[in-house]
């Protein structure tokens, strides 16, 4: 028996292969079974063009067998089989594909799309195996041929028998290492699992036998016995290739659930077909509930990603925006441009349409959820409304035209949550803007000094109570052309007559003189004292100019990288209050006393804005002298 030397590559070159080209050693099994599959589909190519050849399905299958006291694993197809010339040229020389010159050969009807293209996934064997034999008998042809190889240097091809057209492919598996386990390649669940994860939907059976409990004949104590029977491994037909009027919700539900995307059960679906310039499927789930570990570094998102049913990703991130990062699912298509090792893609033009166009699908089938089942998109809001408003805030704001008809915000007025489509339909025609509060519960925004005056005109306030929802609608600025308007900030826009009066002069002649001693006193904790224009039972408040607000400066000084952002603030104090008579009076007989009541109202202002006081001591001690 003479061996014979690769033709084209190096030792070295098929180390470098072997050691570098895939990711997980468990990938050649995905590799041997897609060649397995490719073929069995020339097999019904040939029938297809030839009338004397007949393809009956139930005939083609492709067989996994374990010999752990041997150490090997064999992979067995009923497919077109190879010549001796066939196997010179497809396994002597490295990164030759027969599959991929039939595929250029001949064009595949029916779906029968084949897989492989490079030529390389046979060797992807000696990732886990000291020698490799394959024994094979093409169709229409009476001598078989046996190949085997170390992998190393070479190797021998000589005649054999077999009694059918195929290929066995027979892995005598590596010695375990340190850090290496190949005994896994001869459990029952492990290959389970790996066929499971990479080619359930291989379109022919993948069959093996596996251990099964059944009660023993004859026995009265309901005992059992393990045999050993032959099963069918893989799911072979896709939901996401079956007609959509066929499938039910719990067939979509069972789907997420086999699939692991989640424990929850799916909010709504999305089943995607296409057939134009690229072709592709998808099914993708809007889940009910936040996974544990969403915002955290551990989170991948992406969709598992197919090419002709054999799943070559399990987490593409190209396929989603960070802002729809909670769609589980998955794509198949047979267009994509694949890597040498089909686990990445060599260009990212298809993968940017699909993208495109999933993007698209989520965000109509979400709107159409809002508009259909508010109570389910509700539900959806609660666990995901945060990542929405990141969304519009990031990239400087580039994504806020997709995303605000999906946002949703606390009403004044009805109690639960609204969009801004709502808010802007219901509009008085007076009110030009779109005012909001900010704080950390509704209760305590409720009773926020600030919001009197715009409650008093009827408007409708919407509540703010996450971290990022000020910044998005800072990003935002409008909505339908309307303004968002702080009911904070200095300008309110309510053209009252009061607000008129006072815009014409903040601060009256009669009262510099106390406000120019508060702010003395105040120093450059506060931007400027006055009178305010929309307290109207309480005595004091906070509010700001400029684009910080104060609910941003906690944000911010929140932050691990602190660079001490304050926000420019106003105290203003009610003129109509008895407080300011006290002010006044004070001002004319006891400055001390002036000076302990603004730093007294000073801090209760920031008590109230949810700010912490300064000097808690230094305040907990004037409080005890205005008691005195």
């Amino acid at each position: 028996m003479v061996k014979k030397e690769f033709k084209a590559e190096s030792r070295r070159l098929l180390q470098m292969m072997v050691n570098s080209i895939y990711s997980q050693k468990e990938i050649f099994l995905r590799e041997l079974i897609s060649n397995a599959s490719d073929a069995i589909d020339k097999m019904y190519y040939k029938a297809l063009t030839n009338d004397s050849v007949t393809f009956d399905k139930d005939n083609f299958y492709i067989k996994l067998t374990t010999n752990k006291d041997d150490r090997t694993l064999t992979i067995e197809d009923t497919g077109i089989g190879m010549t001796k010339e066939e196997l010179e040229k497809n396994l002597g020389t490295i990164a030759e594909s027969g599959s991929f010159a039939f595929k250029k050969e001949n064009e595949m009807k029916d779906g029968h799309d084949i897989i492989g293209q490079f030529g390389v996934g046979f060797y992807s064997a000696f990732m886990v195996a000291d020698s490799v034999t394959v024994l094979t008998k093409a169709f229409g042809e009476e001598t078989a041929f046996v190949w085997e190889s170390d992998g190393v240097d070479g190797y021998t091809i000589e005649e054999a028998e077999k009694s059918h057209t195929g290929t066995t492919i027979t892995i005598k598996l590596k010695e375990n290492a340190d850090e290496e386990n190949y005994d896994q390649f001869l459990e029952e669940y492990e290959l389970k699992s790996i066929v499971k994860k990479y080619s359930d939907f291989i379109r022919y059976p993948i069959k093996m036998d596996v251990t099964v409990h059944k009660p023993i004949e004859g026995s009265d104590d309901n005992e059992t016995e393990e045999v050993s029977e032959e099963q069918t491994i893989n799911s072979m037909v896709p939901i996401w290739r079956k007609n959509k009027s066929e499938l039910t919700d719990d067939d979509y539900n069972n789907f997420y659930q086999e699939k692991r995307y989640g424990f929850d059960k799916p909010l709504t679906h999305i089943h995607i077909n296409v057939d134009g310039t690229i072709r592709y499927n998808a099914i993708l789930f809007i889940p009910e509930t936040m996974p544990f570990d969403y915002y955290s570094k551990e989170f991948e998102k992406g969709l598992e990603l197919y090419s002709s049913g054999v799943m070559i990703m399990e987490k593409c991130s190209e396929l989603l925006p960070d802002y729809f990062s909670f769609v589980k699912g998955m794509v198949d298509s047979e267009d994509l441009s694949l890597n040498i090792s089909r686990e990445i893609l060599q260009q990212d033009r298809q993968l940017k349409t699909i993208a495109k166009n999933i993007k698209s699908k989520i965000k109509s089938q979400l709107k159409t959820l809002m508009k259909n089942d508010r109570e389910k998109y509700e539900t959806f809001y609660n666990a995901f409304g945060r990542q929405l408003k990141y969304g519009v805030y990031s990239d400087f704001g580039a994504n806020k035209d997709d995303l605000q008809d999906l946002l949703m915000f606390y009403s004044s007025t009805k109690k639960g949550l609204v969009s801004l489509s709502d808010y802007v339909d219901r509009m008085p025609e007076d009110q030009k803007f779109i005012y909001y509060a900010t704080g950390d519960s509704y209760d305590r925004i409720e009773k926020l000094p600030q919001t009197e005056m715009v409650a008093d005109k009827g408007y409708e306030i919407l509540y703010f109570t996450e971290d990022v929802d000020e910044f998005a609608i800072k990003m935002l600025r409008e909505y339908n052309e309307k303004e968002f308007k702080n009911v904070s900030s200095g300008d309110l826009g309510l053209d009252t007559d009061e607000e008129t009066k006072d815009a014409e002069d903040n601060t009256p002649a009669e009262h510099k003189e106390l406000f120019d001693e508060m702010k003395t006193v105040l120093g450059n904790k506060v931007s400027d004292v006055r009178i305010s224009k929309r307290l109207k039972s309480h005595p004091v408040c906070l509010t700001t100019e400029g684009e910080v607000t104060i609910e941003m400066e906690k944000v911010l000084q929140a932050m691990p990288d602190n660079q001490n952002v304050q926000a420019e603030k106003i105290l203003e104090i009610n003129a109509n209050h008895d407080i300011f008579k006290a002010l006044e009076h004070a001002l004319t007989n006891d400055k001390e006393k002036l000076k302990l009541y603004t730093n007294v109202l000073y801090n209760q202002a920031r008590l109230i804005e949810g700010l912490p006081v300064e000097d808690p001591v230094e305040f907990t001690n004037d409080i005890c002298k205005v008691m005195v």
